[in-house]
């Protein structure tokens, strides 16, 4: 038998279904930015892939294409090595 449906009842009703609209929007919006997110990562990736299909077909045809320069980086390996002893 269920129980008797009162104010409080349907005011808790209420409140319980407001609470999951408002967790549904959040969780939509937050769904809504990731689509965001990959399609920004998707469109990069095409011009990417463009860009080294476009290199391709310029090493196929002969034409040797500028070579990038990488920026200078910091030596791999460090001037001094400091020792370190473990003992089990």
């Amino acid at each position: 038998m269920p129980r008797q449906q009162t104010e409080a009842t349907v005011y808790l009703d209420v409140y319980k279904l407001v609470v999951e609209r408002k967790r549904l929007q959040e969780e939509q919006q937050k769904i809504e930015q990731r689509t965001q997110q990959i399609n920004q990562r998707m469109t990069q990736l095409d011009r990417q892939i463009a860009a080294l299909e476009t290199t391709l077909q310029q090493m196929r045809s002969g034409i040797v294409p500028e070579a990038r320069s990488l920026p200078p980086t910091a030596s791999s390996q460090p001037e001094t090595f400091d020792m370190l002893f473990l003992e089990y």
